[in-house]
């Protein structure tokens, strides 16, 4: 998944405070001359006529002029230019919630692992116990963090908020770049993604034959808890040979892939075996569980080589090929009939990121090295971004974002609203190859498939025995980083702050962690503030009441973590 919060730290021998983090989400350093310099005007809109989706599940073009501004007014056009407001965007909010000496939200994020036991080499653990930010980083530059919203969400009614959670945006958005002859860039087009599980087979693959294979896993601790503001999914595709096996004669081989995305499964997780969906050996023309017969099989063992197509491809612990993509989308809180929180229509935002270099163990050690460097050297991120390219990291991924416009549809991010989204996925020590949803898929054949968080359980991190949203609950104070979900403490802690341990062990993830209807309600009218407003650059997160446990700013008397509170995490599960 690709929500959360990044960081480079920069140390300095000046000023009140020693550093600066930075959280960078949607790219990375790059040496790249083109630096996106000239100033250009981008239309990122659907036709006025473009049909729309309804709550109802039919079709209509009523919506066009009210919620998708025509391209000829200029509405929805984007001006891409190198102005800043804020220019250490990649400092995400959370980072300036209190500790207050006792609440440790950053363990999530920031670890430091035995020397040269995995490729990311960040090893920024101290992270959890300090702030540590420039001067300028310093001032909590996320005013919407402090909004009051509340007139603001009465005065938009229940029936209004469903409408709009519920009509779909994505599809208009990949028509229009399809159409767009002047657009570069990826196109992540998955037949009715908008329809979240209805797009996919019980096995998770995309009904559309596009190859896309969405997987069930337990989100992250907690900015994507939907009792926190969002629901998303998350699909992964690897490049073509690996879903071919020439031997059978088929362009497409079913049978290849799924042992495939089984062995790339092992090597994130670094596992020794898996079990899987059935596998036909003849199909690859392979014996993958080593018997000695070709059969049809549900267990695979490690091996050096992918099969199939991609049997030339070897297999790195916790890296992925060259060529692996995902799909990420951010989507409003939505209700069913029976009220139960699901994956509604309407995307907040919608990301792409695609590995386009391969980096040995070895050479990775010298990028964290680059990066240790710059942070000596006192140098400020540099980002290049390529507008409808993307942007790349030093790590071999490209990534691409959307986001919602203030008429409803998708617009591509600017440069700033990127910053913001760089650093999860290039610099903190907790992900693995850059990326954190698929070390925490479902492990095995059951794993296969659209996310379900009422087949979840609150499995420990790799290590631990205590479930980890029970942990992380205790260490946090509360249900989310900011300590302000009042139902999450209302539900799961008691009068005096202790939290109820036997009731949050009797839970499943889907009780643990959504909203009540009317909370699910009020948080899409607090978010659906920002998207009129345009904000982004103050913050978006979809607080009901200001933030009354974060820092406006940070200075060297300002409390930190003592080392004793620092904990261990693992973003691997033991299910």
């Amino acid at each position: 998944m690709f929500a959360c919060f990044t960081f480079r730290q920069i140390f300095t021998n000046t000023g009140a405070v020693k550093g600066v983090f930075i959280a960078i989400l949607l790219s990375g350093c790059s040496a790249d001359t083109d630096n996106g310099s000239t100033t250009k005007t981008t239309t990122l809109v659907p036709p006025a006529n473009e049909n729309i989706t309804r709550r109802t599940g039919q079709n209509t073009s009523a919506q066009s002029s009210a919620e998708i501004s025509t391209a000829a007014e200029g509405v929805a056009q984007v001006k891409l230019d190198n102005h800043s407001y804020n220019a250490e965007a990649v400092i995400p909010p959370q980072c300036y919630t209190k500790h207050e000496s006792q609440y440790n939200p950053c363990q999530v994020c920031h670890q430091t692992y035995p020397f040269n036991s995995r490729p990311n080499a960040m090893e920024d653990g101290s992270l959890q116990r300090e702030y540590a930010f420039s001067d300028f980083g310093a001032t909590n530059r996320w005013s919407n963090l402090f909004e009051d919203r509340s007139a603001r969400i009465q005065a938009i009614s229940d029936n209004e908020i469903l409408d709009w959670i519920n009509t779909d945006n994505y599809s208009p958005l990949i028509n229009h770049l399809k159409a767009n002859e002047n657009w570069r860039g990826p196109i992540p087009d998955l037949k009715n993604l908008h329809l979240g599980a209805k797009a996919f087979d019980e096995l998770g693959f995309a009904k559309d034959g596009s190859r896309w294979v969405a997987f069930n896993y337990k989100p992250v601790p907690s900015t994507f808890w939907p009792t926190n503001g969002s629901t998303d999914d998350v699909m992964i595709r690897l490049p073509e040979q690996f879903s071919k096996a020439s031997c059978s004669g088929n362009d497409y081989s079913h049978d290849a892939y799924i042992a495939n995305l089984s062995l790339l499964e092992m090597a994130i997780k670094d596992l020794a075996s898996i079990n899987t969906p059935p596998i036909d050996e003849t199909a690859i023309c392979e014996d993958i569980n080593f018997d000695g017969v070709l059969s049809t099989v549900t267990q695979i063992q490690r091996r050096e080589f992918y099969v199939g197509d991609a049997n030339d491809e070897k297999v790195h612990v916790m890296l992925y090929p060259v060529g692996t993509e995902f799909l990420h989308s951010v989507r409003y809180v939505g209700l069913n009939d029976s009220h139960q929180v699901v994956v509604p229509a309407r995307m907040k935002e919608l990301r792409y990121m695609k590995k386009q270099r391969f980096l040995t163990k070895a050479s990775l050690l010298s990028a964290y090295g680059n990066e240790h460097q710059e942070k000596i050297d006192e140098n400020l991120p540099n980002y290049v971004y390529r507008e409808d390219r993307g942007s790349t990291n030093d790590f071999g991924w490209q990534l691409l974002g959307f986001i919602e416009a203030k008429e409803g549809h998708l617009r591509m991010q600017n440069r700033e609203e990127t910053l913001f989204c760089m650093g999860c996925h290039s610099t903190i020590g907790t992900t693995i190859d850059q990326t954190f949803a698929f070390a925490r898929k479902v492990p095995g054949a059951k794993g296969w498939g659209y996310i379900n968080l009422h087949d979840l359980e609150d499995a420990p991190t790799k290590g631990k025995t205590e479930g980890e949203y029970l942990s992380y609950m205790r260490d946090v104070g509360g249900g989310d980083e900011f300590r302000q979900n009042q139902e999450m403490r209302e539900k799961w802690f008691d009068d005096d702050g202790n939290l109820l341990t036997n009731a949050v062990k009797a839970a499943d993830v889907y009780t643990l962690i959504t909203p009540s209807p009317r909370r699910a309600l009020d948080l899409n009218k607090a978010y659906l503030t920002i998207v009129q407003d345009q904000d982004f650059i103050h913050g978006r997160d979809a607080n009901l009441t200001p933030a009354v446990n974060v820092y406006r700013n940070v200075d060297e008397n300002t409390p930190t973590l003592p080392a004793e509170k620092s904990r261990e995490y693992d973003l691997r599960l033991d299910w």
